[in-house]
């Protein structure tokens, strides 16, 4: 079953739920996806790599947003935005803990024996790639840091 496919059955059961917040989540991520579509000029299938790309921007943006709300006590425009960072995590790939990115890490530096933090483009962007929509930047980066250094 593609992405579309279990966005449109979520979207039928938040309807048939009346729930707004799931609703809201559930057409911003069919609105991106229809977009990246028509964007690239096919109306084919996104790849899994594209689909979970788009999801992760969409629940940085929202946890973002969330947490620019919460500086300015703001917890009425916080909570939705929290919620539907949520739902739309449900759609992403289980999200490693940091022991595992931890060991992807360290591989990876071994694999290219990197030798400094001149080298933590590299070591990020390969690690970045293989834990596409497992990982936040945010923890890699910290991670490789403390490796590195």
């Amino acid at each position: 079953m593609s992405l579309q496919d279990d966005v449109m059955t979520a979207m039928k059961i938040a309807m048939k739920e009346k729930d707004q917040t799931a609703l809201a989540a559930l057409r911003a991520v069919k609105a991106e996806i229809l977009l990246a579509q028509t964007s690239s000029g096919a109306k084919e299938e996104l790849i899994e790599e594209e689909e979970i790309k788009i999801l992760s921007k969409m629940v940085k943006q929202r946890k973002d947003s969330a947490a620019i709300f919460l500086e300015q006590d703001r917890k009425d425009l916080a909570l939705p935005e929290i919620d539907q960072a949520e739902i739309i995590s449900q759609f992403l790939p289980e999200a490693l803990s940091e022991e595992e990115i931890e060991k992807v890490v360290v591989k990876t530096i071994d694999l290219i024996r990197a030798e400094g933090m001149k080298d933590m483009g590299k070591v990020m962007g390969m690690v970045s790639k293989e834990l596409a929509g497992q990982a936040d930047g945010k923890t890699i980066s910290m991670i490789v840091k403390a490796k590195l250094s």
